[in-house]
């Protein structure tokens, strides 16, 4: 790569990475759907759960792993890899992640191990533990970090979900300076069985408050359109899914006002119902 492409990659990293998953450059992007909902999604079971909200995964019916590819602004140098896989058990539910950003000068690649629970009918909870890895080309160091997320899920009533999500939330003698902390709390609501809609703030270190706006209807049966808005870049989104048998697909957009458009696409495989 020569010697300009690599800064002007540089420059673009520092514009967009607060653009990732709301103004968290650490927080990995995952899940076409829910990049068409602007990531209105913490409180909305789904399979990319493990990246937003680990409490979902309680409520989570069928072994299934699943490949997410986003292209930020058409760049690969920017692009983000992303795979997992849920297992079952019970009441509870695993779940294996990998997400990897990045490009030859610099990669930053994330693991993750975690676990949901149902509680009761309208409470559920999950937590996850986080390894990260940077590297660097040239003179720069290295680093990695290992910290933890978790989150809640209540269901006042069968139409109304909320959902509460931390992550490295550490004492400060404990907390790892490289990693930021962040706090997401939003509502959803389902109108009718077509019609969901949902409202989610973000507040993160060093950032502004962040207000999400989502909504999906499905158009016909296995057939979704998603739209949504950020109030980081004024940013809407846009996206739709459909179920084929057991594989899910999805593709999800989203805008920024100076930079372009990020796109991303999802493939979930659901091999086996389990009953909970």
């Amino acid at each position: 790569m020569s010697s300009l492409l690599k800064i002007s990659v540089s420059v673009l990293f520092i514009l967009s990475a607060s653009t990732a998953s709301g103004g968290d450059p650490y927080r990995s992007p995952a899940g076409a759907a829910e990049a068409g909902l602007s990531y209105v999604c913490i409180m909305k079971t789904g399979f990319w759960s493990s990246f937003q909200n680990q409490a979902n995964l309680g409520y989570n019916k069928s072994f299934s792993f699943g490949f997410n590819y986003e292209n930020r602004f058409n760049i690969g140098e920017l692009a983000t890899r992303s795979a997992a896989m849920i297992i079952p058990a019970g009441k509870t539910s695993l779940a294996a992640i990998y997400s990897h950003f990045g490009y030859s000068d610099f990669k930053r690649d994330m693991t993750g191990i975690a676990c949901g629970m149902k509680l009761s009918d309208k409470v559920s909870a999950g937590v996850q533990a986080d390894y990260y890895s940077i590297r660097t080309s040239g003179e720069y160091n290295n680093s990695q970090a290992i910290t933890y997320e978790a989150g809640v899920v209540v269901l006042p009533s069968e139409s109304i979900q909320i959902g509460v999500h931390f992550f490295n939330l550490l004492p400060g003698s404990l907390k790892n300076k490289l990693l930021p902390t962040s706090l997401r709390i939003g509502a959803g609501t389902y109108l009718n069985k077509s019609v969901f809609t949902g409202i989610e703030g973000e507040m993160s270190t060093g950032s502004k408050l962040l207000i999400r706006t989502g909504f999906e209807y499905g158009v016909a049966k296995n057939f979704w359109l998603r739209g949504g808005f950020c109030t980081e870049n004024n940013s809407f989104s846009f996206g739709l899914g459909v179920l084929a048998k057991f594989v899910q697909i999805d593709l999800g957009f989203v805008t920024h006002e100076k930079l372009g458009v990020t796109s991303s696409a999802s493939l979930i495989f659901k091999i086996k119902d389990i009953k909970k």
